[in-house]
């Protein structure tokens, strides 16, 4: 195997800790003498020990004279746990190859140097695009401080999210509602507006697979949804947060109802037109370490994200079914010139159960 097979091999391992180590970044670590592996670990969980140490831990051999391969380059600081370039130091490893350097601040090209300092060959670059890909969320979060943001749309051929009535249960298969469980997995958080809770009154958790729960988001300007909602009343594990403009400060009595229930309430301030300003909701959740938001609706808020630019990707299930009426994604977006419209890239597309998922990117 070659430097570009043990990378791939850290990247498979390292999405071990998807959902458990944000806001840390996922990393899988090999280390191998002799053409041989001789540990492995990954990143398991936020707060404990990274994978490098995890890898040094389960050697069956002698480290010295070793290579250490790494999706992402080793800390050199101290955080949670002691800096990982030390042990590696302190292990005799002989070479270091790492697919992408860090971009955290603290960390940033600091990790190579000591590495080098300490007469150890390092290499960096290797699969370098799919490494920082798997990272996605982590380098937003530690350059912008706010949360890489997807738009998650359910529609119809003719690109209806719901029926006149609002009716939306169910557009897609089966298979696509599961691969969304997936991914509320795997993001720190769900976001919707209040039409959406309204209309659906949904709990927003994982259930139809394996995986942690997500912070569920739910936007009220006018602190008007009703606290008998499933968000509200299921909140067992306390991670609804409800974000309402700074003039609801005043409705004192919904406020301690919803904060018995366990709610987390932010009070942000609004825009021209009246809505809660979403660059302050993003900047206000990166302040909880919320790295990465799955935005599920409603038309009101995809149009929103869209237009103030405040996505980084869209996942879009289309479903075989045709309405020719409804309610559209992007149903407040007014473009009436071709050549004004709105351009995505088609980075990936599949087929999930009977639908299509296209990955867009701008």
């Amino acid at each position: 195997m070659n430097d570009e097979s043990y990378i791939q091999l850290t990247l498979e391992i390292a999405k071990r800790g998807s959902g458990f180590v944000s806001p840390n970044p996922m990393v899988g670590c090999v280390i191998t003498k002799n053409n041989k592996i001789i540990g492995a670990g990954y990143h398991q969980k936020y707060g404990e020990n990274h994978a490098e140490i995890n890898a040094i831990n389960s050697a069956v051999e002698s480290l010295e004279g070793s290579t250490l391969y790494v999706n992402l380059e080793p800390c050199s600081h101290y955080g949670h746990t002691p800096p990982c370039v030390d042990k590696i130091i302190e292990s005799k490893i002989k070479r270091v190859v790492i697919g992408t350097l860090d971009v955290n601040p603290l960390v940033s090209g600091n990790g190579v140097k000591k590495l080098k300092k300490a007469g150890i060959e390092v290499k960096v670059g290797v699969l370098e695009k799919e490494c920082t890909e798997l990272n996605k969320f982590f380098f937003k979060y530690i350059t912008k401080k706010i949360p890489y943001v997807t738009l998650k749309i359910a529609q119809t051929l003719d690109g209806k999210i719901a029926d006149e009535s609002n009716y939306s249960q169910w557009i897609t298969s089966a298979e696509s509602r599961k691969l969304v469980h997936s991914l509320r997995a795997e993001y720190d958080a769900v976001l919707i507006g209040k039409r959406t809770a309204e209309l659906d009154n949904p709990l927003l958790t994982v259930r139809l697979t394996e995986g942690r729960n997500p912070w569920r988001v739910v936007l009220d300007s006018d602190l008007k949804l009703n606290t008998d909602l499933k968000l509200f009343t299921q909140n067992t594990d306390g991670k609804t947060i409800l974000v309402t403009s700074k003039e609801s400060i005043s409705k004192k009595n919904k406020i301690k109802k919803l904060s018995g229930l366990g709610v987390r309430i932010i009070f942000v301030k609004r825009n021209g037109n009246g809505n809660l300003n979403l660059k302050s909701i993003l900047k206000e959740l990166g302040i909880l370490e919320i790295t990465s938001v799955l935005v599920e609706g409603g038309s009101e808020i995809f149009s929103s994200f869209l237009k103030q630019n405040l996505f980084d990707d869209v996942l879009l299930f289309i479903s075989p079914k045709l309405l020719g009426t409804g309610i559209s994604a992007f149903s407040s977006v007014r473009i009436n010139d071709l050549r004004k419209a709105f351009r995505f890239k088609i980075k990936n597309s599949e087929i999930v159960g009977d639908d299509i998922l296209l990955e867009l990117t701008k």
